[in-house]
């Protein structure tokens, strides 16, 4: 389902057999379909963000749909053209739902291909490694929650805005896929730092949103130093929705994605966040901007307004309440298989 960070069970090909099962539960919409007009090189270009231009296309892919059933996605293809390439996925849990529901998918395409896991326990501390031996592919997840650096100082665990000291391990990667956000308003026990710092400067919190920012411009300057000259391809997720609040969806303030079995309905011409009662997520905003201003061409995977729709997509009605109730991470098999066929048509699109 996505929600484990700490542990992926021992036994590839067993383990993704055993998430396939979970196709017949989950609702039956995979694609988000776009106007005719559109086409994959088209949905490309109208998100890719670098300083010098911004360009639109005809349409946008991440905005304009409505959810149909589609059950096709060329894995055998993607696997060929990733040969000899490691792929890493980096970022916090909704990262590892994109990475879990991309092995299961390549799996399903290619069902006798030998597979290694990397370490054979599964266990992500703080990466996971699957190998699709004979075409020499590698595809990796690597847990970061925030980005950025979080380092045991004698005061405590601090959150390091401007280092990132973890980025050694990314580098090597033909494509890199980051996300964040879903941490950074956490509070409480389950927060994993006690202090903030930046530069010489020390505090016990502050704003999280500014902290989302200065770190995301961190990993910004990062990626610029580092990856300017390279060949990598650079992608970041999208803000992902949760749904706790019905009201965000037209519904009462007091319904969550409990119980929901459809999605919300969007419109085919593409109303943008108009569509979503909520409209957008604040954050969406303050990446946007980071991107457009990086010298390194980085794609925007802008999953968050085809996912606000998927308000059935969550894992809480079929988890038989053993994580509670979870409206925020994604059922796979279910909604990361879209975000991953978007992937595909935002990599074939580059060629």
């Amino acid at each position: 389902m996505g929600l484990r960070l700490k542990m992926i069970p021992s036994g590839f090909p067993a383990l993704l057999r055993r998430k396939m099962k979970s196709k017949v539960v989950v609702y039956g919409v995979v694609l988000v379909v776009f106007l005719l007009a559109c086409t994959a090189a088209a949905a490309a270009a109208a998100i890719t963000i670098s300083r010098k231009h911004q360009h639109r296309a005809s349409c946008d892919v991440f905005a304009a749909g409505s959810w149909v059933v589609d059950e096709s996605f060329d894995g055998v293809a993607l696997l060929r053209m990733w040969s000899g390439k490691k792929v890493m996925f980096v970022g916090d849990s909704l990262a590892l739902n994109q990475y879990e529901s991309l092995l299961c998918m390549l799996h399903a395409a290619a069902p006798n291909a030998r597979t290694t896991v990397t370490p054979a326990s599964g266990k992500i501390d703080p990466s996971t490694t699957a190998r699709f031996e004979e075409l020499n592919v590698t595809i990796v997840y690597y847990l970061s929650h925030y980005l950025v650096d979080i380092v045991n100082e004698r005061a405590g665990r601090v959150l390091k805005l401007d280092a990132i000291d973890q980025g050694r391990d990314w580098l090597g990667a033909d494509v890199l896929v980051f996300d964040s956000w879903h941490w950074w308003p956490r509070s409480g026990p389950t927060q994993p730092w006690d202090f903030i710092q930046e530069g010489n400067t020390m505090v016990k919190d502050m704003d999280r949103t500014q902290a989302f920012t200065k770190a995301l411009n961190t990993w910004a300057r990062w990626v610029d130093a580092n990856l300017v000259q390279a060949s990598t391809r650079v992608f970041f997720q999208g803000i992902s929705p949760s749904h706790y609040r019905g009201q965000d969806w037209g519904a009462s303030a007091r319904a969550t994605c409990m119980g929901e079995t459809a999605p919300v309905n969007g419109t085919a011409a593409g109303a943008g966040a108009g569509a979503y009662p909520g409209g957008p997520i604040p954050q969406q905003a303050i990446l946007r901007g980071v991107l457009a201003g990086m010298a390194k061409p980085v794609y925007l995977l802008d999953f968050t307004y085809l996912s606000q729709l998927r308000k059935d997509a969550h894992p809480t009605k079929y988890n038989g309440g053993i994580f509670g109730e979870d409206c925020t991470h994604w059922c796979v098999a279910g909604l990361p298989d879209t975000w991953n066929v978007l992937f595909y048509a935002a990599l074939t699109g580059q060629q």
